[in-house]
Order: structure tokens, then C-alpha cells, then sequence
């Protein structure tokens, strides 16, 4: 995941899987209809209240999906299984470890991605760390996770205007409320409900952010 800051770039699509996923071989289906609905450039599997066996039964269905379309495959909390399971990256948050464990783990070849909330000194310093992106938000109420510390649409313009690190927003976004972060400046969006829980099914649901990056 990169973002050139030299020229505009189109803002980009990053799926997170819902919290359980209980027959992956299903879930892989909607996947591949997500994916079929255009362009996708990462996919985070985060599950939750599960066994390791569980998420490596996940990750094992799901990633070859995703890295034979050249979607980065991230997981979500642990570096170690990121490394297990082979996947692109890590995402982590801030009470899960500091960037320099994470990065031991991974190694220089993975992404790490760092949960920054609304804070401008904890992107700061993630990026200066040498974080691959950071993630801002919850911009809007979500029911995926419960929101602690809402973010505004001035941290995206803030970051966007001076920093290369690219930037991701996260919380509640959907098709019909994603226009005013995309403007802002965000160079992915996170979305998981938005997609997975569209009225007209995930294909149509990342046909239709597409269709708004596209008219940015």
C-alpha cells in the first residue's frame, strides 16, 4: 500500500473482514464477489473471541484470493501470525505493542500498518518510527467497533497536506457517507459493515465506492 503525494491519487478501497467469519469457505465467495466489483488494495482479516487455529483456517482459505489479485493481505492485532500464515502486513493498534516489536517480528519485508485514533502526536511518531501507513478515526458511529475517540475530517487535511505516509480512515464509513473523508484527503478507506452488509451485496457495494473515487 503506497500513496504518491507528488501528484492527486485516487483514493483506494481497504476491506476488513467482519468480526466471525464461522465457514470461510463460504465467506470466500463474498469475497471474490467483493473483489469482482473492482479495485481493492488491501484486505485485513480481523477476528475476534477466536482460537489461533481458527484465524489460521481463515487466512489460509482467504489470502490466496487475495494475493492472486494483488490485494495485500494484512492481519489484524498479531505480527506473529502475519509472519505464520505469510500474510503481507500487520495492522496494530495501540495497546497491542510498540511499532519496534512489531517491526522485529515481521522483519523489513511486511507492511505495518498503526492505529493512530485522532491523534496527530501518535501519527507522528508511527510515521517517524517508520510505519508503512497510519489510521485515523472513527469518523462516523460504527457497529463494528464501539467508538471511543471520534475523529474530524481536519486530521485527514492536516496529514495529507504534510506527510507522505499514507493515511487511512476508519469507522462507519459507507458508500453514502465516504465522499466528504475522500475529499479530505484520505488515501484509503477502511471499510468493513459497508461492504459486507450492503443492501445490494458487497459486489455492488465496492462497484459503488469505486464509482465515488472516481468522480473525486
Amino acid at each position: 500500500m503506497t500513496s504518491d503525494r507528488t501528484e492527486p491519487a485516487a483514493c483506494r478501497l481497504y476491506l476488513i473482514s467482519p468480526e466471525r467469519i464461522e465457514h470461510p469457505t463460504l465467506f470466500a465467495e463474498e469475497l471474490r464477489a467483493a473483489l469482482d466489483g473492482g479495485d481493492v488494495a488491501a484486505f485485513q482479516l480481523r477476528l475476534k473471541d477466536v482460537d489461533d487455529a481458527a484465524i489460521a483456517r481463515a487466512a489460509d482459505t482467504l489470502r490466496p484470493i487475495c494475493q492472486q489479485r494483488d490485494v495485500a493481505f494484512f492481519m489484524n492485532d498479531r505480527p506473529d501470525l502475519a509472519v505464520k500464515l505469510d500474510c503481507d502486513g500487520v495492522h496494530i493498534g495501540q495497546d497491542d505493542m510498540p511499532y519496534a516489536e512489531a517491526r522485529r517480528i515481521v522483519g523489513a519485508g511486511r507492511q505495518i500498518g498503526v492505529t493512530c485514533k485522532a491523534s496527530r502526536h501518535l501519527a507522528m511518531e508511527a510515521a517517524e518510527a517508520g510505519a508503512d501507513y497510519v489510521a485515523f478515526g472513527a469518523f462516523f458511529p460504527s457497529n463494528t467497533k464501539a467508538v471511543t475517540t471520534p475523529a474530524d475530517l481536519g486530521i485527514i487535511e492536516w496529514w495529507s497536506g504534510l506527510m507522505e505516509v499514507p493515511c487511512v480512515a476508519i469507522g462507519g464509513i459507507t458508500v453514502d457517507n465516504c465522499r466528504a473523508v475522500v475529499e479530505a484527503g484520505a488515501d484509503f478507506l477502511a471499510v468493513a459493515g459497508g461492504v459486507w452488509n450492503h443492501k445490494d451485496g458487497p459486489q455492488a457495494a465496492v462497484r459503488a465506492f469505486n464509482k465515488v473515487f472516481g468522480g473525486q
